[in-house]
Parts: structure tokens; C-alpha cells; sequence
């Protein structure tokens, strides 16, 4: 009883632990014995640190062990208190001060133990599918991060959360269930195309007055919640599906050439991070004027079709297929396949002059290897057969033109498209006419 009463007034701050009562020294012997410490041995500086960092934490007690007969509830509210206690004393020390630092750490293992009380450990799933999502269990605890459908922080530390494989939609383990929203990168598989409308707008009143996604009512007032509008699809959003996210707009581009970010909804920021390098735009039928004004789109598309020409040559040659040197557009593969399609990725590399810089380097190569370093692909070659003069000739040479019937390769002040008459087309005109030997 007398321990009891003893530390409870330390509880109070009222005394130290280590002195003893007037009672008891009286009655024992002067010499402190082997077994116990007086606290004489110490220095007063170290024994009144101990108890002022035990007194100003709060933290006398033993909130990690569980002892038989404790009650969970009367855990968890004096965990309570304490982290309490823990962030009043970590505001009112010095920053960055030592015992600072050591309130903070405290703090970390009350809120872990808290956590444990609160949700007891369960074995979480690794993989969970929902709404076409593939969820997987993260790992990483250092990685702040917020939760796609509560807006929360994501504590790593003291969170399971899981995040989607396909379109990085991530939540806290127990939002899961609360999910509404379908995977993105479904949308991608089975609509591959962008809007291509600016803004198309619709207005609130379309909308009934709420949320495009959610259905949350909303008003430009802000009252129940603030409408925003998502530059990509034109619809109003609430602040939970609409965090002020900026993307560039593909329609911008194609229209205007304009790559300026704008703001757009959680669901549309994920569908064109998704979309970005996927070449599904055709710009000469969308907008051929385009390449009227911008010039750097007339060089790209001439160096695509100069690849174009070179593939059947690596196709059969041993020696290119050994290097792989188609390989090195394995990122755009569509430029080995056409010349007209482009992903709104090829556009902004465009713009910033880096698709120019790597894509020519490629055709040199391409070029280098062809006509310089393999004799077999420079036997493929075409002489001029209207001037008989010059250098073996190549169809993706700046100086020629290639015949549309027959490709045959010329000297382009040799040939005219339409004026110059192919020597080529016309022998294989004769062979068809010559009648057959019986």
C-alpha cells in the first residue's frame, strides 16, 4: 500500500522515486548494502534528468508489456493520454533540441502501440481484386502517401494500404470495401481513344448539381461541397475525386500545339498517364493543317518514313538482326510499323526538341549501317537508270525519288513523277505483253 500511495504522488510529480521515506532510513543501517543503490551514488544532475524527462513524457507507466488482469479499453485511453501529453511537450521544447527528438520517437511508439490495440495484427492479403482493380499489398513504411478514396495520410508505419497494379489507385487497407470507382487501365483496353473536344463543357445543372464520379452534391459556392472542373472531360467534380491535379490536354495539343497543364479530375489524371504513350492519334485526319505550322512535326515525319524504307533491309540482313538495330525504337514501336500515328508523349517530345535529337541519331546509324558498313545491304542499292551517273543510290537518300509503281530509285533531277516515264515499269509493261512460247 505504501508503494502505491509512493507512486502515485510521483504521478503527481509530488516525489522522487528514488528517495526513500523517513521511516525507513531510520531504521536501516547507515551503509548502503550490496543489493540496493542509494541514490547518493548517482550525480543530482543525472538523477533530476531521469525523472524530468519521466514526469514531463508522462510516461511513467509501462504502456508496452500487458499484464495479466489489464483491461485492453483502459490501455487504449491512457495510450490516449499520453500521446496527448507527448504533443503538448513536443511544442513547448526547443526545437531540435535532444529531448525533442527523444518526445518525438515516444510519440511514434505510443501511436504504433495504439494502432496495435485499436487493430489487432490480422494476415492481409498480398493480391485482392475489386472493380477490375489488382490490389497489392505495399511494403514500403518510410513512403508517405494518401489514400485515393479518404483523402487520409497513409501511414506506412502503422497502415496496411494496397495499390492498384494497373492504374496506381492507392487506399488504406480499410477503405477497400468503400471503393466505387473501377480500374482505369480497363477503360484504356477497351476505349484506347481521347476526347478531343476542348473542355467540353455540360454545366452543373447537366449534372443535377453533383459530382460527375461520386454524385456528391456540389455548387461553384462551395456549399455542400466546392464543384471543380476537369479540363479534360469538361464535368464538374467533388474535392475527394478532384485534387487540383495537373495534366497537358491532348486536345490542346492537336488544336492549338499548346502543352500548358491544366487542371483535371483524379480519374482523368490516371487515364492520360495511362494513355500518354500510346500512339492512337492521327494527325492527318484530325488536323493536317498542323503540319502547315509547325515545322518540327514536317522533319519527324520524314525521318519515320525514311525508317519505314530502311526496314526491309534489316528484315534481311543477318548481320543487322544479330545487332538488333531495330530494337532501338523498341520504346516507339509504331514508328517501325507507320508513319502517321503518334502518342501524345511523341508530341511533347516534339515540342521540347528531344524526339528530333534522338530520332535523327537513329537514322544515322540506320543509314551508317546500310549504306557503309554491310556489303550485303550496300548490294541492295539502285544506279540511276535515266542518267547512269553517279553513286549506288538508296531510297531514303535526300537526293532522290522512288517510284511509286515499282520502286525504283532515280536521281530526283532525273525523274519527275509524273512526266519521266519509269524505265523499270515500262520493261515489265513489255514482258507482260510479249506473247508465251508454246
Amino acid at each position: 500500500m505504501e508503494y502505491d500511495e509512493r507512486l502515485a504522488r510521483f504521478r503527481q510529480g509530488l516525489v522522487n522515486p528514488f528517495d526513500r521515506g523517513e521511516d525507513e532510513t531510520s531504521t536501516e543501517s547507515t551503509g548502503p548494502s550490496k543489493a540496493e543503490v542509494r541514490p547518493e551514488q548517482f550525480s543530482s544532475e543525472t538523477r533530476t534528468h531521469s525523472s524530468d524527462r519521466a514526469m514531463d513524457l508522462g510516461l511513467a507507466e509501462d504502456h508496452f508489456s500487458c499484464p495479466v488482469g489489464s483491461v485492453v479499453a483502459s490501455d487504449i485511453e491512457q495510450l490516449k493520454q499520453a500521446i496527448e501529453e507527448c504533443k503538448k511537450l513536443i511544442l513547448e521544447l526547443p526545437e531540435h533540441s535532444e529531448r525533442q527528438k527523444d518526445t518525438v520517437v515516444k510519440l511514434i511508439h505510443l501511436r504504433l502501440k495504439l494502432q496495435e490495440l485499436k487493430d489487432p495484427e490480422e494476415e492481409e492479403p498480398n493480391l485482392r481484386m475489386l472493380l477490375e482493380h489488382r490490389f497489392s499489398k505495399e511494403k514500403s513504411k518510410s513512403v508517405k502517401q494518401t489514400c485515393d478514396k479518404c483523402s487520409a495520410v497513409i501511414w506506412g508505419l502503422i497502415q496496411t494500404w494496397y495499390t492498384c497494379t494497373g492504374c496506381y489507385y492507392r487506399c488504406h487497407s480499410k477503405c477497400m470495401n468503400l471503393i466505387t470507382k473501377p480500374c482505369v487501365r480497363s477503360k484504356v483496353s477497351h476505349q484506347s481513344e481521347y476526347e478531343l473536344n476542348i473542355c467540353p463543357e455540360i454545366g452543373l445543372d447537366k449534372q443535377d448539381y453533383r459530382c460527375a464520379e461520386c454524385r456528391t452534391p456540389v455548387s461553384l459556392r462551395g456549399v455542400p461541397s466546392e464543384a471543380r472542373q476537369c479540363d479534360y472531360t469538361g464535368q464538374y467534380y467533388c474535392s475527394n475525386c478532384h485534387w487540383n491535379d495537373t495534366a497537358i490536354i491532348p486536345a490542346r495539343v492537336i488544336h492549338n500545339w499548346e502543352f500548358d497543364p491544366h487542371k483535371v479530375c483524379r480519374s482523368s489524371m490516371r487515364y492520360l498517364a495511362l494513355m500518354i504513350s500510346r500512339p492512337v492519334l492521327k494527325l492527318k485526319e484530325v488536323n493536317p493543317l498542323l503540319f502547315n505550322f509547325v515545322e518540327e512535326l514536317v522533319e519527324i515525319r520524314k525521318l519515320r518514313q525514311d525508317i519505314l524504307l530502311m526496314k526491309p533491309y534489316f528484315l534481311t540482313c543477318k548481320e543487322a538482326m544479330e545487332a538488333r538495330l531495330l530494337l532501338q525504337l523498341h520504346d516507339r514501336q509504331h514508328f517501325v510499323e507507320n508513319d502517321d500515328m503518334y502518342s501524345l508523349q511523341d508530341l511533347i517530345d516534339i515540342s521540347t526538341g528531344r524526339l528530333s535529337c534522338s530520332l535523327t541519331e537513329i537514322h544515322t546509324t540506320f543509314a551508317k549501317h546500310i549504306k557503309l558498313d554491310c556489303e550485303r545491304c550496300q548490294a541492295k542499292g539502285f544506279v540511276c537508270e535515266l542518267c547512269k551517273e553517279g553513286d549506288i543510290l538508296f531510297p531514303f537518300d535526300s537526293h532522290t525519288s522512288v517510284c511509286q509503281d515499282c520502286s525504283a530509285v532515280f536521281h530526283r533531277d532525273c525523274y519527275y513523277d509524273n512526266s519521266t516515264t519509269c524505265p523499270r515499269c515500262a520493261r515489265m509493261t513489255e514482258r507482260k505483253q510479249e506473247p508465251f512460247d508454246d
